[in-house]
């Protein structure tokens, strides 16, 4: 089965293109338009077509971007999250991942489902709910930064091979 592996890289791959895609998609497109949008009342489209298809695959990209990275650290999973030897640094953006998917599920989505009107929210609850996404979003397209240095340059080839 050693093309388990490869599909695991190349699942890991898109799926954080997808994941990462969408976050710079949402933090440099979708919010300043739907500033825009809302100004002259055309945030409708946005908001009940584009905004909830764009989540579920943002939601759904970040969890097998983890799911998938964490099959591929393999025996090395406890070293990567403890920073041990060789897999320090790719701990580092396994840290870093873990965090941005944690705000993604915990943060963003179920703010954004009182945002767009999935979840009951008086306006008062909506400004807030604004606000935390917004800020998670950006906390996450910030971590997303290091996160792809340290995950891309991280593993040794000594941690890959097993040495």
């Amino acid at each position: 089965m050693d093309f388990l592996p490869g599909i695991a890289r190349w699942a890991h791959l898109v799926a954080g293109i997808t994941w990462i895609g969408l976050l710079y998609y949402f933090n440099l497109v979708q919010m300043p338009a739907l500033k825009d949008a809302g100004a002259d009342g055309t945030a409708a489209g946005i908001t009940k077509h584009v905004a909830p298809r764009a989540l579920f695959w943002f939601r759904w990209a970040a969890v097998a971007t983890w799911v998938a990275g964490a099959w591929l650290l393999g025996k090395g999973f406890v070293d990567a999250f403890l920073l041990r030897d060789a897999y320090a640094a790719i701990g580092v953006g396994a840290w870093l991942g873990t965090i941005m998917l944690f705000n993604v599920w915990v943060l963003i989505w179920p703010n954004q489902q009182k945002i767009l009107g999935m979840k009951p929210a008086s306006d008062a609850e909506k400004a807030i709910a604004r606000r935390v996404a917004m800020l998670a979003s950006r906390t996450n397209m910030m971590l997303s930064i290091p996160m792809i240095f340290f995950m891309a340059n991280g593993l040794s080839h000594r941690a890959i091979v097993g040495l």
